[in-house]
């Protein structure tokens, strides 16, 4: 049996429709990056519109895919957190279901970490990026990001694309500090791995908002919220 290289999560809620493109999309991407080295994930939070019993009608069709179902909603960042520990390669990497970056983007990422870099990360806003958003997303996401770098002293760009790739073993050792259960995760994630010297590669993508987000506005306050409460986190540690 060949070894496990990538390890591709895909964090769902409620998301049975997306699943129909997104599985076969991301097994024909996976195959030409890592052939007969790969897993999809896909990280089930908790869903009551039949996302789990889809997923185990296609993953009994092909081993390849990997259903981690949960009864009750643990949080975006927590489903990925326990996807990530039980994921078998030594490249873990996760996107959104709705396939809003464009997934010939996923090569670069594996590609940046099998180079050596410790993280690789899609940003919609670096100069080369090709996006399309409503102005008021474009508003909230460049606001959002200059607050993360000017109290969070990130050097990044953008943190909340759900398009990043891991060497597992350097994500493992960040994940017992990062205390996020839902959407500020993501920044956690990238604000500890900076504090702890990691290398990291930001790669400017092609991506599209869908049609639907599950992203609500308490949510945008609350990540507002959460900046605050790591900055008082990091200073006590």
């Amino acid at each position: 049996m060949r070894e496990m290289e990538v390890s591709a999560v895909l964090p769902v809620y409620n998301d049975r429709e997306a699943l129909t493109v997104a599985i076969p999309r991301s097994i024909e991407t996976l195959e030409e990056i890592a052939p007969g080295r790969f897993e999809l994930i896909v990280a089930e939070d908790g869903s009551t519109d039949g996302s789990a019993e889809f997923v185990n009608e296609f993953r009994q069709a092909d081993p390849r895919v990997r259903l981690l179902h949960s009864d009750e909603r643990l949080g975006r960042g927590r489903a990925l957190s326990r996807a990530f520990v039980e994921a078998r390669g030594s490249i873990v990497c996760y996107y959104d279901v709705d396939l809003a970056t464009d997934m010939r983007h996923l090569g670069e990422l594996i590609d940046a970490v099998r180079e050596g870099y410790d993280v690789a990360i899609g940003s919609r806003l670096l100069p080369k990026s090709d996006i399309v958003r409503s102005g008021e997303r474009e508003i909230a996401s460049r606001g959002y990001n200059m607050l993360v770098r000017s109290i969070l002293g990130s050097r990044l760009a953008d943190h909340q694309c759900g398009f990043k790739a891991f060497r597992k073993d350097r994500l493992l050792a960040l994940l017992p500090a990062v205390s996020a259960e839902h959407w500020f995760w993501d920044t956690e994630v990238l604000v500890r791995a900076q504090r702890a010297g990691y290398s990291i590669r930001e790669i400017p993508v092609r991506w599209r908002q869908g049609r639907a987000t599950t992203v609500r506005p308490r949510d945008v306050a609350g990540m507002g919220s959460a900046i605050v409460r790591l900055w008082w986190r990091l200073h006590a540690e």
